[in-house]
C-alpha cells in the first residue's frame, strides 16, 4: 500500500505549513505532494522557502502564484506575490523555475495546481454570477480533459476548499484545501468569495488499499493569531481577518 500527503496553497503562512508537516510526519506517510502556490501571501514568504528548501523529498508543482512571480514585471504583480518576489533569493528562482507543471509521484496518481491544462482553472468549484459552487461531475470531467480515464487520482489544489469527489468513472479527485489561507474573493470570472469557514489548515492523505484509493481529510489547528499578527504587522489586514476567522469582509 501506498500512502500520499497532499497539500497545497500554503500561500507564505509558515506557522500553518509548520504545523501541518509535522502532523504529516506523525501519520508515516510514503510520499509528500505539494500542489504549489508556495509563497505568495501576507505572512512570512521567506519562512516558508526555508522550511520547504529542508525538505527536498516534497515532490511539489508551480501554481499560478510561482508563474506570477516569475514572470510578471513588479507593477503588475498582486501585493502577495510582490512580497514573495522581493524575499526571494537566487536559489529561491531557481528551485522555482524547476518546479514542474504536472507530475505522476505513484502510478495512477495525476497531480496538478488549477486543471491539467490551466493553472487558473477551478476544477471542483464553478463560480456564477450569482457566486461560487460546487462543480458537477460533468463540469470536472470537462476541466480534465484528455486526461480523464487515465488516472485513478487527480490531485488538484487552487481554490483552497478541501474536497473528495468520486467521479463517474470511479477516479478521486482530492482537493486538500489549503494550507496557509483559508478564505479569499476575486473578480473574475464574476465577483466571489471562497471561505473554508473556520482557521485551522487542511490537508489530506490517500491510501492505495482494497478496493482502491480511499482519501482521509485532515483538519490541523496551529497559532493562526501569531500568523494574523505578522499579517497585520505587513499591512495586509485582509489577510488577518481571513486567518483569524475563515472568511472575508
Amino acid at each position: 500500500m501506498v500512502t500520499i500527503a497532499v497539500l497545497s496553497d500554503v500561500h507564505g503562512n509558515t506557522p500553518a505549513l509548520a504545523a501541518v508537516l509535522a502532523e504529516i510526519d506523525r501519520q508515516r506517510v510514503d510520499l509528500i505532494v505539494n500542489l504549489g502556490d508556495i509563497a505568495s501571501g501576507g505572512v512570512d514568504p521567506r519562512g516558508t522557502f526555508d522550511l520547504l528548501r529542508q525538505r527536498p523529498e516534497i515532490i511539489t508543482v508551480r501554481g499560478n502564484h510561482e508563474r506570477q512571480v516569475l514572470t510578471f514585471a513588479e507593477e503588475r504583480m498582486s501585493r502577495s506575490d510582490r512580497l514573495a518576489a522581493r524575499l526571494a533569493t537566487p536559489a529561491d528562482r531557481a528551485w522555482l523555475e524547476s518546479l514542474p507543471a504536472t507530475a505522476e509521484p505513484a502510478p495512477g496518481v495525476f497531480a496538478f495546481h488549477g486543471s491539467p491544462a490551466d493553472d487558473l482553472c477551478y476544477l471542483t468549484e464553478t463560480v456564477e454570477p450569482t457566486g461560487l459552487r460546487e462543480a458537477t461531475d460533468e463540469e470536472i470531467v470537462r476541466r480534465l480533459g484528455e486526461t480523464y480515464g487515465r488516472h485513478r487520482v487527480y490531485l488538484c489544489g487552487h481554490t483552497h476548499l478541501q474536497r473528495t469527489r468520486r467521479l463517474p468513472d470511479g477516479s478521486l479527485v482530492i482537493n486538500p484545501g489549503s494550507v496557509g489561507w483559508p478564505a479569499y474573493d476575486d473578480e473574475l470570472p464574476y465577483p466571489h468569495k471562497v471561505e473554508a469557514g473556520t482557521p485551522p489548515a487542511r490537508f489530506t492523505i490517500i491510501d492505495d488499499g482494497e478496493p482502491g484509493w480511499i482519501a482521509r481529510e485532515f483538519v490541523v489547528d496551529y497559532d493562526y493569531e501569531a500568523a494574523a499578527r505578522i499579517a497585520d504587522a505587513n499591512d495586509r489586514p485582509d489577510v488577518s481577518y481571513a486567518l483569524r476567522t475563515g472568511r472575508m469582509r
